[in-house]
């Protein structure tokens, strides 16, 4: 079996960094002109992955949006991680889910184990219980060759009031970061480990210290919230090629016009390079 940072490196390799993030917000959906329901959410979610999903490396849908409108807007999930995985790109489910014990377990088996309709190639996980809670999903990863994102340094401001906080002399952030590397270590022969970290592009600089990480890095922030390929490149220095920059908005407002959707995933892709 293949494990997911060698097949996340081998899709960058050829399609580039660029995370392109579905949020179908119902704001977007009133300016393509789509009603606010779980056809729109659709309308939407399967246009933007027939428009791009076959150049980019990594397509992130955002659970919420879907979740919103109950067992309707998660059936349209289920076939938009459908179309992603025909399209060949890496599915990133943004569900940010942490809890301990069997409902960990229980979180794991919805989408990150094989034939769950739900499942994806990698989902966002919070290690805010403890990084321990995390044991289930972590196992079931990497025994299906799947990845998992922790939250390290995202982008709220308020973030700070834990991820900043003092553990021991090092950051809780550090924490989660040295606690992710351990993972890792277990994967000398892969590109990249199972665990990766998020970290929003909305910092002026970076306050954890991932050298030894051996994981990718999700960075949010690219477009609407100000951040720019340049920004990127500053921040994480040589870290940048396995940095996943991530862009929503920005490209979804193109949209509906298919080929305007393409041609602004192309203009950011292209910066990114």
């Amino acid at each position: 079996m293949t494990g997911y940072g060698s097949r996340l490196a081998a899709v960058v390799a050829e399609r580039g960094r660029l995370c392109v993030g579905l949020d179908p917000h119902p704001a977007i959906l009133q300016q393509w002109g789509l009603p606010v329901d779980p056809t729109g959410v659709e309308r939407l979610a399967r246009t933007l992955v027939e428009a791009v999903a076959d150049q980019v490396a990594v397509v992130k849908p955002q659970s919420a949006f879907f979740e919103a409108f109950g067992s309707a807007g998660i059936a349209v999930l289920e076939r938009v991680l459908s179309d992603i995985r025909t399209a060949g790109a890496v599915s990133l489910l943004d569900v940010k889910r942490g809890d301990i014990g069997s409902t960990m377990a229980a979180y794991a088996e919805a989408y990150l184990a094989d034939g769950s309709p739900l499942a994806a190639d990698a989902i966002t996980v919070s290690p805010y219980l403890g990084f321990g809670a995390l044991t289930p999903a972590v196992e079931l990863a990497r025994s299906t060759g799947r990845g998992l994102y922790v939250l390290v340094r995202t982008s709220n401001p308020e973030g700070g009031q834990v991820q900043r906080a003092d553990h021991d002399g090092r950051s809780v952030a550090q924490v989660v970061v040295d606690e992710a590397a351990a993972v890792n270590a277990a994967h000398p022969d892969e590109p990249w480990g199972p665990v990766g970290v998020v970290v929003g592009l909305t910092h002026d600089r970076l306050d954890v210290d991932l050298s030894r990480l051996h994981g990718s890095i999700l960075v949010p922030g690219l477009g609407a919230q100000g951040g720019t390929p340049a920004h990127v490149a500053e921040l994480f220095g040589p870290l940048t090629p396995g940095t996943l920059p991530s862009s929503s908005r920005d490209i979804l407002r193109a949209g509906p016009d298919p080929a305007a959707l393409r041609r602004r995933t192309l203009e950011i892709a292209t910066a990114l390079r």
